[in-house]
This record gives C-alpha cells, sequence and structure tokens, in this order.
C-alpha cells in the first residue's frame, strides 16, 4: 500500500494485513521518492507488525535501509505485552554524538588549524579496532559498564558537571556486567578513549548561524564561537553485543503465536528472561558509550589546548549536550489520555524533550531538550530543540542525522578518480583520515541535505532550529 500524505511533513501507510498500527513518515514530496525506492519503508511496515506496538511505527526524515528496523525508525512497546529487538537499536549500541562549545573564535583557531588536525589525530586513536593506551582490568571495566560518564568523570576525564547535560546522566542504571558475554568484555577491553570508523568523526565548527536567541543563548552558544563535535558509540563491545543477543534471540525461535516477518526482527518478550537479559546488557554498552564519548571529549580538549597553546580558562570548554541515536529505553508517555510506561526503540533517531521536562538539568528546563543533528563532512550540522509536539506524537523523537542516499559500496564507486580531501579543503574543511576508504564512503555526496532534513523537523514541529555549525575540520576514522 503507497503512503498517503497527510500534510507538507507526513505520510502515513495506513494499517493493513498483519500490522497491528500505520507507519507514519516524516518527509517532503521529493524525499519520499528516494524513500519509495529503498526497501526501508517495507521495513518499517514490519516493524508495524511487532506484538504491543503503540500508536505507530515511525521514520525520521533521514531513514533509509538498516538491520531489522529502518534507520531513522522509531517504535515504542508497551511493557507488559510488548517486546524488545536488538535490530531495533542497532549493532552500535548507543552510537551518539556529544558538542562542546569553547571561548574561542573562529578567526582565532582557523591560522593554527593544520596544528590543531595533527594533534587531535595523534590524541585519539581511529579506525577499525582501534586500541587506546587506557587499559582497564575485568573490574575497571565493569565498573565503566555500571557507571557510565561518571566512571570518566571520576577518572578525571571532565567535570562533574558534564553528567548533568549527557542524556540520562550518562548512565542506564538497570546495567548488570553479569549479561555481558567475555567475548565482548573482550572486545572492549582496550577500546575506552576510542573513535572507531565509518561514520564516526572529530568535528571542529563555527557557529555559523543562531535562529532562536533565548535559546541558544541557554545552551551557551554565540556566533562565531568555535565548537567541538564528536561522533561515537560503544566500538566492539556494543557490536558484539547486540550478535550474542541476535544469536540467542535466533536459537530460541519464534515467540508463540507470532510468525516474524523477518528474521532480522528477532525479538524477545520485554519481560522475559531473554529480553531482561538484552535490556541490561544493552544498558552496559550503552554505558560503555557514555564513558568512551566522555573520555574523548577529554583528549579532545587537551589535544586543543596544545595545539593552539592557550590555558583551561582560555580555551572555556563547555559541554552543550551528549545524545544517544541507538538505544531502547523505558519512558513515560501519555497514551489515550493516561501516563503509560514504554519501552521506546530509537535507531538512528533522537531524544527530543520539551521545556519543562523533569529529565532536564536547570540549564535547559525553561527551552527544551538540547538535540544535536551532525550533518556531512561538507555542509553543516544542527542544534535543534524539543517540544511538546515530539512528545505528544513522536515519543519525545526527532532525526538524528543527514541519513544515507548511496551505499559504501556505491559512494567508494562514485569517488573514483576524485579526490575527496582536496574539495573539501576548497570549501576550507580540513580533513584527516585513517582510511581513505572510509573517506569515499563518508563523502558529502552519500548523504542527503541536512538542510532539507532540519526543515522537515522543523516544519513539523517536532523539534525547532536554535543554530547552525558550519565545519572547519574533521578527524575521520
Amino acid at each position: 500500500m503507497k503512503p498517503i500524505q497527510i500534510d507538507p511533513y507526513r505520510w502515513e501507510i495506513p494499517q493493513h494485513g498483519a500490522m497491528r498500527v500505520p507507519a507514519r513518515i516524516f518527509a517532503t514530496p521529493d524525499m519520499m521518492t528516494a524513500i519509495h525506492e529503498e526497501e526501508a519503508l517495507k521495513q518499517l511496515t514490519n516493524v508495524a507488525q511487532l506484538p504491543g506496538i503503540l500508536k505507530a511505527a515511525m521514520a525520521m526524515p533521514d531513514i533509509h535501509w538498516g538491520y531489522g528496523f529502518p534507520i531513522g525508525g522509531v517504535a515504542a512497546f508497551d511493557v507488559k505485552e510488548g517486546v524488545i529487538s536488538p535490530g531495533g537499536v542497532g549493532y552500535d549500541i548507543n552510537c551518539g554524538v556529544r558538542l562542546a562549545v569553547t571561548h574561542l573564535t573562529d578567526a582565532e583557531v582557523v591560522p593554527r588549524l593544520p596544528d590543531l588536525v595533527n594533534a587531535l589525530f595523534s590524541a585519539i586513536p581511529s579506525g577499525v579496532g582501534s586500541t587506546g593506551d587506557i587499559r582497564l582490568t575485568d573490574t575497571e571495566l565493569k565498573s565503566v559498564l555500571k557507571k557510565g560518564s561518571r566512571w570518566a568523570v571520576e577518572r578525571g576525564y571532565g567535570e562533574a558537571s558534564d553528567l548533568e547535560r549527557t542524556e540520562e546522566k550518562g548512565c542506564m542504571t538497570d546495567a548488570d556486567p553479569r549479561a555481558v558475554s567475555n567475548k565482548a568484555l573482550d572486545r572492549g577491553r582496550k577500546q575506552i578513549g576510542t573513535l572507531g570508523s565509518g561514520n564516526h568523526f572529530v568535528e571542529i565548527g563555527v557557529v555559523d548561524e543562531i535562529f532562536d536567541e533565548k535559546t541558544a543563548a541557554a545552551f551557551g552558544l554565540a556566533k562565531n564561537r568555535v565548537t567541538i563535535l564528536l561522533h561515537s558509540g560503544s566500538r566492539g563491545l556494543g557490536h558484539q553485543t547486540c550478535d550474542d543477543a541476535l544469536a540467542a534471540m535466533t536459537r530460541k525461535g519464534p515467540m508463540e503465536g507470532f510468525a516474524l516477518p523477518d528474521r532480522q526482527l528477532a525479538c524477545a518478550r520485554i519481560q522475559s528472561p531473554s529480553g531482561e537479559q538484552y535490556y541490561q546488557a544493552m544498558a552496559c554498552a550503552a554505558n560503555f558509550a557514555w564513558a568512551n564519548r566522555q573520555t574523548l571529549m577529554h583528549l579532545a580538549a587537551e589535544a586543543m589546548m596544545r595545539a593552539l597553546s592557550v590555558s583551561p580558562r582560555s580555551l572555556g570548554l563547555r559541554l552543550v549536550y551528549d545524545v544517544c541515536h541507538n538505544i531502547a529505553k523505558f519512558e513515560t508517555h501519555e497514551i489515550d489520555g493516561r501516563p503509560r510506561k514504554v519501552c521506546v526503540h530509537r535507531k538512528g533517531a533522537t531524544r527530543a524533550l520539551p521545556p519543562g521536562h523533569a529529565a532536564l538539568c536547570d540549564d535547559y528546563r525553561s527551552v527544551g531538550q538540547p538535540i544535536l543533528i551532525p550533518g556531512d563532512m561538507g555542509t553543516a550540522s544542527y542544534v535543534l530543540a524539543g517540544t511538546k509536539r515530539a512528545m505528544d506524537e513522536t515519543f519525545a523523537s526527532t532525526c538524528h542525522g543527514a541519513g544515507r542516499v548511496l551505499s559504501r559500496t556505491a559512494a567508494k564507486k562514485a569517488a573514483r578518480g576524485r579526490s575527496i580531501h582536496r574539495e573539501l579543503e576548497d570549501k576550507g574543511i580540513l580533513v584527516k583520515w585513517t582510511s581513505r576508504s572510509t573517506l569515499a564512503e563518508e563523502m558529502p555526496d552519500a548523504y542527503k541535505d541536512i538542510n532539507q532534513v532540519v526543515d522537515v523537523v522543523h516544519g513539523a514541529g517536532i523539534s525547532l532550529k536554535v543554530a547552525r555549525l558550519r565545519p572547519i575540520a574533521v578527524v575521520k576514522g
């Protein structure tokens, strides 16, 4: 069944066949043409068939094909009747983004940009299987999995105030290291403080435009200020945790009375031993990712001070926020006029809490949650704010980035004969990379237009523009 346009930014596939709820897509007509050519909409209607799903299976404008769930997908499930699915979270559990702003301006930084890029590249291990200088004993690693960002702060990586500006304060309290396999533990042991590969990056940017002066001021953003945006996740530990859960759920076979529309949607009842074990292990991987990003930002700040010969006071680094993009969490949302505990899956989607929400720190409660939306290397990234409309309509969720339009294979083919790093330099963006192959896979042409993606969520009212960041330097894995 073809999607029906509801308004300029909303489309719906009505409930039909085995679907338990409709599928809802946020996009423009031009975007829908490209989305329709992928299998992502089929994946979305498959998600709508899962037991206990509430309201609708939703897709943000950055939707593209993923494992099981589409990337850019959001679904919430009743705690008693619903399921939890590793494919609804993804392999890189708590892949997320962290933004900090400095006292420095672009005029102060640009003349020293080559030194800064080299310093960041040296300080932050990147690439497939990369390991860092931080070595963890079994006891320390399990402390990371229990404490998340707080472990890093206690080790001197950042400030205690950072925790207030981190989603969940950087720790999911249901984490239980006993649920994590030895293989996953081994893969994570040497990877705290490492960036990884693929779409992970450290980006030096400049606040290029302010759309909402009041909210930008609350977030500490001012025009021409230099920012650090980093994107990383739970590394090998998260990947193995997902792999372990998928294998266990697949071996167990389909749930009684329910035939999976796609084996990649292997799942378990939330309140089953399998469901609980996955959730506890996933929470551990999420905490690992928060500790990793907390550590990475500290390493980046130290590299900046060395390269630019500035003191901590002159740098003035302040965390704006840290958000996760791949997660399943228990949250309270209004369903049929009553508060209800649900399990929200966000896969390539960002939490978007409105003004007044109790989970926000005092600095942000009057304006809403900061939402960090990275674009491609050559365009821009955005800072948005959460809204009540998102709370009411999308389980407080919005987009997470530009979203791919080219597969990695197609991007590498399109990059043949081109010098991607020189094209970026011509735009005033320095780039340093571990793998030339990754640079080709992550070329700007591989992604949707971030400006259009942000215009959709802003126009739909599920998050509002606050500021735009222009990249001036990027370190890729």
